[in-house]
């Protein structure tokens, strides 16, 4: 975990007090602990005291300690090592904190970094010119399914895109960030799957749902009521929509067997060594590129790109669309070129290394 330290004194205020609501609050959570465990209370505590300032300031972390009878280093550890705590000023307005753990950076987390690092700041942890906005990386936020996703103080934003996120950040900055609904932004209802139902999806189930649905209907436009679905029902010798719900159609079943046989003996044919449209190889020269440092080139695929006489970053920054679709198909890779900018990265590294990499990025290469 990464080196967590208080905010340089030069911004560190002289006192800190809970507000009368919050000083309350602070009573509410201490007494929910036993006599001679009022220190457990310490999280809580800060959490108000960062609610209240936006941070959490070392002055704020020794007056709580002294509420807890409770050591100032012991408040001090708590405070640095959780990352929920703030120890440095954030922005008064938004504090954007992006996920990029693997699910939301395989689905553009870092595109959504880069809108970050162009509308507030270039690194993270430090507020825009105005103070009103900041930004961070942080790990799961716990939203993978609606991966890319960022929090906006308690507020997840999820499903986003870098044009969506930019509108986000304006409102904020606007003032007008309450406006903006939070969880999904592209329809999504909360996580269901963006492609409609798989389950429960048999003929005989959809038959059921529109039946359902339609009796509702009626119900309502004939002012009546809806019968509940508990109702009592005439007894028959066999249950049949238990039955038709358990038992697939055949002509589904049938069907369905016959694709998953074809797309298992499916190939994808990769594009000929010979298309017009393939990137111009050269000899190996005395001094080879580790293509590695480019994000999403492994060890295989640097020496698949050797076989076809690709060695130095230089190359690969010359790819034009063409270029970049014949590798994209020879590799399998489905557009993953274009996702992980293999272009630009190569373009960085050749103009200025890591140093340069470091400058247009905000990491460096892996």
């Amino acid at each position: 975990m990464s080196v967590r330290r208080l905010a340089d004194a030069s911004v560190q205020p002289a006192a800190f007090a809970f507000n009368e609501a919050n000083a309350a609050a602070a009573r509410t959570w201490i007494a929910k602990y036993p006599k001679g465990r009022e220190q457990s209370a310490i999280i809580p505590l800060l959490m108000i005291a960062q609610e209240q300032e936006g941070w959490v300031t070392k002055a704020a972390i020794e007056t709580i300690c002294d509420m807890l009878d409770m050591p100032r280093i012991r408040g001090l550890e708590v405070a640095t090592f959780y990352t929920q705590f703030q120890l440095k000023p954030v922005g008064t307005r938004a504090h954007v904190q992006v996920c990029g753990t693997t699910p939301c950076m395989l689905r553009g987390s870092e595109k959504l970094m880069d809108v970050c690092r162009s509308k507030i700041h270039h690194d993270q942890f430090h507020t825009n010119e105005a103070g009103t906005l900041s930004w961070e990386e942080v790990e799961c936020l716990g939203a993978c399914v609606n991966a890319p996703m960022v929090m906006i103080f308690k507020d997840t934003y999820e499903d986003l895109t870098p044009e969506r996120l930019e509108e986000i950040i304006d409102q904020f900055e606007s003032g007008r960030g309450a406006e903006v609904p939070a969880g999904p932004q592209n329809g999504r209802t909360v996580s269901a799957p963006q492609a409609g139902l798989t389950s429960l999806a048999t003929e005989d189930a959809v038959l059921m749902a529109k039946h359902a649905a339609g009796t509702q209907d009626a119900g309502k436009a004939g002012g009546g009521e809806v019968p509940p679905s508990n109702a009592a029902k005439p007894k028959t010798d066999a249950p049949e929509t238990s039955a038709a719900l358990a038992t697939p159609s055949p002509q589904k079943a049938t069907s369905g067997a016959e694709a998953a046989a074809a797309k298992k003996t499916a190939k994808v044919e990769k594009p000929s060594l010979d298309d017009p449209t393939r990137p111009a190889g050269i000899d190996k020269p005395a001094t080879v590129d580790d293509l590695k440092m480019i994000s999403g080139v492994g060890p295989k695929i640097e020496g698949t790109l050797h076989s076809l006489g690709i060695y130095t970053f230089a190359q690969i920054a010359l790819w034009n669309d063409e270029h970049r679709a014949w590798v994209d198909g020879y590799l399998n890779f489905k557009g993953r070129i274009d996702r992980d900018e293999w272009v630009k990265q190569a373009e960085t590294l050749h103009k200025g290394g890591v140093e340069e990499y470091v400058r247009v990025f905000g990491k460096k290469p892996v």
